[in-house]
């Protein structure tokens, strides 16, 4: 069991949580709910069982094209200012490897940071966090957005994820960051067996004793795999999403809610049978 303090509400994860993905950007790769309203989007994903709602104002998307803080500032503080408004109970995560973007969504009513880039990005942002008090999702990526996915190399992929989040969590708790989550980043930086691969091997990850958050979500190791579309990789993502359970993870990234929270209830049941 693991507990999350966000500014002051206690997250306990005695059993896996979802976190709902809500993208306020024009080039997300999963168009889904991207035309929804965002109160209904985040009203639907609230019933139907999403303990965390992940908001990004910014496309990581393999070769996507980096926008400035200001635009994401634009994008994404009325959207959690909204949100907060409506859902005052909720906990909201900022999807950001900017450190004023963080500081910013933290204090209109974000309450956890998830960054792809585990603070690489930008110099700012672990300390940034540890000033914030609030959990820091820390994720693995090989290069940036634009050029993950430019031959991607490990001599073992596990080996280097895992020593990668030894480093990290020292650097994150030496700056004062109490609550850290460990993401290893499929899809970032790494070829379509190196995150089977990783998968595979995730239960390694728990040596970190730290919570461990999958984000496969209609991802192209998935559509890829199936000779498909993100938009048609929702069986893959609930069948990856078992694994990755199975396996260790705590907190599953999802954009499909209720179906994410059906693996989590029926695997429950089948621990308990």
């Amino acid at each position: 069991m693991y507990t999350l303090n966000c500014k002051g509400k206690l997250l306990v994860i005695d059993k896996p949580l979802i976190m709902g993905i809500i993208n306020v950007t024009p080039d997300s790769f999963y168009k889904g709910n991207i035309d929804d309203d965002l109160i209904l989007m985040a009203e639907k994903m609230l019933n139907s069982g999403a303990n965390i709602l992940d908001l990004g104002g910014q496309s990581t998307r393999p070769k996507s094209i980096r926008i400035s803080v200001e635009e994401e500032l634009q994008r994404v503080l009325p959207a959690i200012e909204n949100i907060h408004k409506n859902f005052p109970e909720a906990i909201i995560s900022i999807d950001t490897y900017y450190s004023d973007v963080a500081k910013a969504a933290v204090n209109a009513g974000a309450s956890i940071v998830n960054d792809i880039s585990a603070g690489n990005m930008d110099v700012q942002m672990i300390k940034t966090v540890a000033g914030l008090k609030v959990p820091y999702i820390c994720m693995h990526m090989q290069g940036s957005p634009d050029t993950m996915q430019e031959n991607p190399q490990y001599n073992n992929v596990t080996k280097a994820v895992t020593e990668f989040f030894i480093t990290k969590i020292n650097e994150c708790k030496n700056a004062g960051i109490t609550d850290i989550i460990v993401d290893p980043g499929f899809g970032f930086g790494k070829t379509v067996e190196q995150n089977y691969e990783l998968l595979r091997n995730l239960s390694s990850l728990k040596i970190l004793d730290k919570p461990i958050l999958a984000g496969l979500s209609r991802k192209s190791m998935i559509w890829k795999a199936l000779h498909t579309t993100a938009e048609n990789a929702l069986n893959g993502t609930i069948a990856l999403n078992t694994i990755a359970l199975l396996n260790g993870a705590s907190i599953l990234r999802v954009h499909d809610v209720k179906e994410a929270k059906d693996v989590v209830d029926i695997l429950n049941i089948y621990s308990n049978a």
